[in-house]
């Protein structure tokens, strides 16, 4: 079983750290932002003050924190995780952050000796604690094949997509595609409920067809019931096609629909909800419209 640090226990990280200690492995926890969980310390895991210490003491170390600059100060802060890797150790960004950003990050890591992969996830909340997780790797294929079981442990769908940058670029891609989704199923609810069709019966109807799909399934059911206590918040949506847009800026194309679904969820900021999960993206919509999907 491996020694492995973890940086970043919120509602993503926790349940992952506590699938990797249901499988065997020794947990580090850094504490320089918040206490460990509890629960995770009854387990055994060790609490220490910093990333550095927690480098120190782990084979691997993980990050599971919200953006880039996050990211950056937890590698690279005087007491960071930089400071305390280098031969041997593996170092395993699973936040969602930006690719270019990405490539740099793995470049200095490597300078000390030390392996780097990114392997953001998609499987929100639900996923996390199931331990079903897609997991995109970009980075070394040798680093990739030690890791792996600590991947399995966490995650279904397991695929090293490529080199360092590499599997930030597919978790943008997903980000893309999942935006799509969600706004495709919430202006299909609000099109059936403003002509009059009770939007639940519209979409029980919709799943046997070619139309269903995972979102219409869970997120569906979340837009008919009103019910977006955040599995994963609009704000960190937001934050994935801001750096979807920003590269495509970069690559010279232009992605319409992307745009498109940022300024409905901007719009959702705009009424307060940040913090909602990402299926609220119908309450944008809905408030465009004056109209409500639960009110018919």
């Amino acid at each position: 079983m491996a020694k492995i640090g973890f940086i970043g226990t919120g509602i993503m990280g926790h349940p992952m750290a506590l699938n990797l200690q249901k499988a065997g492995h020794s947990l580090f926890l850094s504490q320089h932002h918040d206490p460990a969980p509890a629960d995770l310390l009854a387990g055994g895991a060790v609490a220490l003050a910093n990333p550095k210490e927690v480098a120190q003491e782990a084979e691997f170390i993980i990050v599971m924190v919200p953006d880039t600059p996050q990211v950056e100060d937890v590698l690279f802060r005087a007491d960071g995780v930089a400071a305390g890797v280098g031969a041997g150790k593996v170092v395993i960004d699973m936040s969602s952050i930006s690719p270019t950003a990405t490539k740099a990050f793995a470049a200095k890591i490597n300078e000390k000796g030390a392996q780097y992969l990114d392997a953001p996830v998609s499987g929100g909340e639900v996923g996390a604690k199931a331990a079903t997780l897609s997991i995109m790797v970009g980075g070394d294929s040798a680093a990739f094949e030690r890791a792996l079981p600590l991947f399995q442990a966490m995650g279904k769908n397991i695929t090293l997509v490529g080199g360092n940058g590499d599997g930030q670029t597919a978790k943008v891609a997903n980000q893309i595609i999942v935006a799509l989704n969600i706004q495709a199923v919430a202006e299909a609810l609000l099109f059936a409920s403003k002509n009059g069709a009770d939007p639940a019966k519209v979409r029980e109807a919709l799943m046997g067809g070619f139309a269903s799909s995972k979102i219409l399934e869970v997120h569906g059911e979340r837009m008919i019931k009103g019910t977006f206590d955040p599995g994963f918040r609009i704000s960190l949506h937001q934050k994935d096609l801001n750096l979807a847009l920003q590269g495509a800026r970069e690559l010279n194309i232009n992605l319409p629909n992307t745009a498109n679904a940022q300024q409905v969820f901007s719009t959702c900021a705009a009424i307060g909800g940040s913090n909602w999960d990402h299926s609220a993206l119908i309450k944008g919509l809905e408030h465009m419209a004056n109209f409500s999907i639960r009110d018919n």
